[in-house]
């Protein structure tokens, strides 16, 4: 299997809305809403993906399974590099070091889980990283449940403006009777995504300096909901400390 350690690519995306809509054909469609679903569309197919990899979720493309594009984001003006699927997106040092992440009571009850996950990176070697677990009304990533279908364990969105994606979905249902090791793994999954990793089993991207062109024991491997690492490979360290 050829595995890759990436890095994602969003300059200036605005913050991910996840706001539930539904289609009614009385209702004039909005042609710029229309327009810039459209583009969205481009933007992810311009970074490397197929038709076969992205389901249209409503206000949302999904793509690889646990991916939001939100069909309202903000696309970037400047073009995908055609060397490169991936140009290079990561926290500011000064967002990096505190990422307050707020529980919402859906999943308070797996609140080991997520503060293992949140272990796992805050160990992980790298200098300007760290996550916190807060009550508070300001936070900059929010975990919650949510209904995700058979087969999705979790959802996450990417950085935004310097800032840590602001929002992780939970399979709380489906997951529940996997094992505490497996559960932990899917959030510090997502959690993951959050700080700018991409899916390490895909082909395309940029290979971050340091790690191999494979690694089997990556915890950010694609499709192993239920079955892949439950600890950050050494690799997966190398890669979040030469981001942070």
């Amino acid at each position: 299997m050829k595995i890759r350690f990436h890095v994602i690519a969003f300059m200036t995306l605005t913050v991910l809305i996840l706001a539930a809509c539904s289609k009614n054909t009385e209702i004039p469609v909005n042609p710029d809403s229309q327009s810039n679903a459209d583009k969205v569309l481009a933007f992810i197919q311009g970074m490397g993906y197929s038709g076969s990899s992205i389901v249209d979720n409503g206000d949302a493309y999904i793509v690889a399974g646990d991916i939001r594009f939100p069909k309202d984001m903000r696309v970037p003006d400047t073009k995908i590099r055609t060397e490169q699927n991936w140009t290079g997106s990561i926290l500011t040092r000064a967002n990096s070091q505190n990422i307050r992440i707020k529980v919402d009571p859906s999943m308070t009850s797996m609140m080991a889980e997520i503060q293992s996950a949140v272990n796992n990176w805050n160990t992980a070697g790298a200098i300007w990283l760290h996550f916190v677990v807060v009550t508070s009304t300001s936070y900059d990533i929010l975990i919650k449940d949510a209904n995700l279908g058979t087969g999705i364990c979790g959802q996450a969105t990417f950085p935004s403006n310097g800032a840590a994606g602001n929002l992780v979905l939970i399979n709380k249902a489906y997951i529940a009777n996997h094992s505490f090791s497996q559960r932990q793994r899917t959030i510090t999954h997502e959690l993951g995504h959050t700080i700018s990793l991409m899916h390490t089993n895909r082909a395309d991207g940029i290979l971050i300096p340091g790690t191999p062109p494979t690694d089997a024991s990556s915890l950010m491997n694609e499709g192993q909901c239920n079955s892949g690492a439950t600890v950050l490979s050494p690799n997966d360290k190398k890669a979040v400390q030469w981001l942070y």
